[in-house]
């Protein structure tokens, strides 16, 4: 994982997502999910090249079922974008970087 990209579970979620100013993109992940291993590169350049931006966390399923059944998450991965502590925007499967970029976009700065 990349220093730009910190890992969040049950205990942190509320401080570092719901609380957290501007807007947070948050990947569902597990380490034994193929499709999260080919996103993962994808949302560590978007992490990088948007650094200041949107900031970027990981939540592992496996460890933290508590925050991964209150979203709803059935499937992963599943990236979700927070602002004000309120989703505003779910997206789930693997997609390319393209198309990842367009539906965040708004969250982007433009």
């Amino acid at each position: 994982m990349s220093e730009l990209i910190s890992e969040v579970n049950d205990e942190t979620f509320e401080a570092d997502v719901l609380n957290a100013t501007g807007p947070v993109l948050v990947d569902f992940w597990a380490p034994w999910c193929g499709p999260c291993r080919t996103m993962s590169p994808v949302i560590e350049e978007i992490a990088r090249e948007h650094s200041g931006k949107v900031t970027v966390r990981k939540l592992n399923v496996d460890d933290s079922q508590v925050t991964a059944a209150r979203y709803e998450v059935l499937s992963i991965p599943t990236l979700f974008v927070f602002e004000g502590g309120e989703v505003r925007k779910k997206l789930i499967g693997a997609m390319p970087k393209k198309k990842l970029i367009e539906e965040i976009e708004p969250w982007l700065g433009g």
